[in-house]
């Protein structure tokens, strides 16, 4: 198992791209999935991804066949151990594995157990003990790999002639040596079941750090339903919000307090897909989907707790998304400690939030009044 730096491949080769159990994470994997297609027409393509975005993942025309390595399966592993024998009878021996997420560590051990011909991404050496590095092939890339701040608003600057920006979706195919349109993200969708109400919001993230004042979820929600705008809450089914994405009691506070229509779990990711085809503006915090939104071309406002320059809640820099119509909502609080501590601290770090609360919902409301405005205009 060698480190890639674009050596040659065999013709017909069979790859491995493993993604994570986060929606976003898959959305921005994408453009690479498209670009190893396009520089290799004539490969098979495996994708190690999650029972959360398998929807996605099936109906992906870049992949060739797909596996939840995420999964809560009791048994996982030996399916897994099957199935990979499997696609080697099928297609060979794999040629090349891009770990996508180097933080985790199932990612690590399964990028090294395929044992590929050659990795890029994270990876282990052979015997599993420690971190595979690029050795005497180090190159440009290989020093992209191990730089430890992506979120860095010095990244380019210092990678000059590797990187364009510090968008993760570019980062992803520069690890693959790919060049392909690295801010065009592609997603399946299907027409919801239901009337899809004028504006759409998500209120949760994985990290409190992130969340948005319930007071100001209210003003904005109020200010439509004076215009005369029906609000839906998307996300997923209650109990999930609660465990995994920190709601709290702020979705059912809010669903009490105001006309907000409940869409929680009532859409499978190719649904919302389809939903964010038809709502006038989508307004979210740093979450999955707000990267779906993205790609279906919704007009959205993204709430990012961080103020011009890039400081604050989020990794901007890495994962804002760059579609002209995403409009990022800044903060004219500017903190550097979430930034400081390498984004790993999940609740706010100073005393009542101030990237978030120095965040007005007027901010909001401005924005969302304009984006409304054009929506009209191109619907006379």
């Amino acid at each position: 198992m060698q480190v890639f730096v674009d050596q040659s491949l065999r013709p017909h080769p069979h790859l491995a791209v493993f993604g994570s159990s986060k929606v976003g994470n898959y959305v921005v994997i994408t453009p690479l999935l498209r670009g190893l297609k396009e520089k290799y027409p004539d490969c098979t393509l495996d994708f190690f991804g999650s029972d959360v975005t398998q929807d996605f993942e099936l109906y992906c025309p870049y992949i060739d066949w797909r596996f939840s390595l995420y999964s809560d399966r009791d048994d996982i592993l030996a399916q897994l151990a099957q199935v990979v024998h499997q696609r080697q009878q099928v297609a060979g021996s794999y040629d090349l594995a891009i770990n996508c997420d180097e933080f985790s560590p199932i990612n690590l051990v399964m990028t090294t157990a395929l044992r590929p011909l050659y990795v890029t991404g994270a990876a282990l050496t052979q015997d599993f003990q420690k971190k595979l590095d690029g050795g005497e092939n180090a190159n440009s890339i290989q020093s992209l790999l191990q730089d430890r701040d992506w979120n860095s608003s010095k990244l380019v600057e210092r990678h000059q002639g590797v990187i364009q920006s510090n968008y993760i979706g570019e980062i992803f195919c520069r690890l693959a040596y790919v060049e392909t349109d690295f801010f065009k993200l592609e997603l399946p969708s299907q027409e919801p079941n239901f009337p899809v109400p004028d504006v759409l919001i998500h209120v949760t993230a994985t990290r409190p750090a992130k969340l948005w004042p319930i007071h100001a979820w209210q003003q904005a929600i109020h200010w439509c339903m004076a215009q005369g705008l029906s609000v839906g809450l998307v996300g997923s089914a209650p109990k999930i919000q609660k465990t995994l994405y920190n709601a709290g009691s702020i979705e059912d506070e809010l669903l009490q307090t105001t006309a907000l229509i409940d869409l929680r779990g009532q859409t499978s990711l190719l649904e919302l897909a389809g939903a964010f085809l038809q709502t006038k503006a989508f307004i979210s915090v740093d979450a999955g989907p707000l990267h779906i939104a993205a790609a279906m071309g919704c007009q959205t406002i993204a709430i990012f707790g961080n103020d011009v320059d890039g400081d604050g809640a989020s990794p901007i820099h890495l994962w804002k998304p760059r579609q002209s119509h995403v409009h990022i909502a800044f903060s004219t609080f500017k903190c550097t400690l979430c930034q400081e501590h390498s984004f790993s601290n999940k609740s706010c770090l100073v005393l009542d939030h101030p990237c978030m609360s120095h965040l007005s919902s007027q901010q909001i409301i401005d924005y969302l009044r304009s984006l409304l405005k054009k929506v009209c205009q191109k619907m006379v």
